[in-house]
């Protein structure tokens, strides 16, 4: 059976390039990069290195990124540790944090464990395409406002944020921003100083490079907190030893986005337009998130009257995979927060397809899906009570 992998938003293959810079320092190159001897000098020379590949993919200097665990981690540190140095600070009313109701969970999370320590947050809304209200988001702001923390891009409906012009307010405001950028690293040419950016999260596996490490740029004159203690690595932000090899794969994932971002990101959106142009020849169908300021490799629609997870499963039958929505949420009941939001009804998100792109993908995939897609729709629709068609 045919298999086509459409899931690039929850997770991309390791690119042989990766995995082959990746192996030595399994075995030869093994040392300890806090080690004295030339074991950990070969360790901390191929660290320095790569900070530097994950540096220039932002045009960050290389003492500005700390390498973290995953997307996840670099979240947590970036809005606790900005909260627990601004704790005693600004609170007249309370230490107050501003974030958009469509974050994904590893922001969404720790603004929900910072409220119950007495923390003030914002969820600023957003409008039918998934974009935050800046009116909504300027008018949040008060003499407490200590951190705003807006996703680049988002993870379920692919919709790009105004990222340039809120890093603009936060800075006029004398306020921390945070950007959770995990989807847009590697798809979207970043500039962390055209941006006013404070603090930046990406992740290797969204890259094609290893899962379990992530890394968090850091402006020079940003205090934080860090939240692990112990022996003080990466300038005692993150206490662990480092991942070497996971470290190597995550700069060579970032010097291979460099090099391939303009031809991958054409080749791409080609293929997703085509896909777009398919799905939505199916009767009620709909695409969700912003027509044109979207990732070129996000395209998610939703079908009226047929339930998603059924709809991954056919799909999955037929050798597709695809998802509803965010990975991290896949096996929960309840309708994505993210369509919610942009105000589709509970039942129109729960019919909802989130296919995503890579650069492996080929025409061939897209006519296949765009065969298959029309007849699984219809199938499940003929089993619905919710359809009249």
């Amino acid at each position: 059976m045919k298999r086509i992998y459409m899931d690039h938003a929850a997770t991309t293959p390791v690119d042989k390039e990766v995995v082959d810079a990746m192996l030595p320092y399994f075995t030869n190159f093994y040392g300890n990069a806090s080690s004295l001897h030339s074991f950990g000098e070969e360790a901390h020379y191929a660290l320095d290195e790569s900070r530097h590949n994950v540096a220039d993919v932002l045009n960050a200097e290389r003492e500005e990124i700390i390498f973290t665990g995953g997307g996840t981690e670099s979240d947590n540190i970036a809005i606790k540790g900005v909260a627990f140095e601004n704790k005693d600070k600004r609170n007249t009313k309370g230490p107050h944090i501003i974030t958009s109701a469509i974050e994904h969970p590893a922001v969404l999370e720790p603004c929900k464990h910072l409220e119950k320590q007495g923390f003030k947050v914002k969820y600023v809304s957003v409008d039918k395409y998934g974009m935050v209200k800046i009116d909504e988001l300027e008018q949040s702001i008060s003499k407490d406002t200590f951190l705003i923390s807006i996703m680049y891009a988002n993870n379920e409906i692919g919709t790009i944020e105004p990222i340039e012009e809120i890093g603009r307010i936060a800075s006029e405001n004398n306020i921390v921003f945070h950007t959770d950028a995990v989807q847009a690293v590697g798809k979207l040419p970043i500039d962390i100083n055209k941006l006013n950016v404070d603090l930046l999260s990406l992740s290797a596996h969204k890259i094609y490079g290893p899962k379990g490490v992530g890394a968090l740029f850091i402006k020079k004159d940003v205090r934080i907190v860090p939240l692990v203690h112990g022996g003080g690595h990466e300038r005692g932000l993150r206490s662990s030893t480092e991942n070497i090899p996971g470290i190597v794969g995550f700069g060579k994932a970032c010097e291979l986005a460099q090099k391939r971002m303009v031809k991958d990101t054409q080749c791409i959106k080609s293929l997703r337009d085509r896909l777009v142009r398919e799905a939505l020849g199916i009767e009620e169908s709909y695409l969700n998130g912003h027509p044109e300021k979207r990732l070129v490799n996000n395209a998610h629609f939703y079908f009226a009257a047929i339930e998603g997870e059924s709809l991954i499963l056919r799909l999955s039958d037929k050798g597709i995979a695809a998802s509803t929505g965010s990975a991290c949420s896949s096996k929960k009941l309840q309708p994505s927060h993210v369509l919610l939001a942009i105000g589709l009804k509970p039942e129109h998100a729960h019919g909802s397809l989130r296919l995503s792109l890579g650069r492996e993908n080929t025409i061939e995939d897209i006519i296949y899906v765009a065969d298959v897609l029309p007849e699984v729709v219809k199938y499940l629709r003929k089993m619905s009570p919710l359809w009249k068609g």
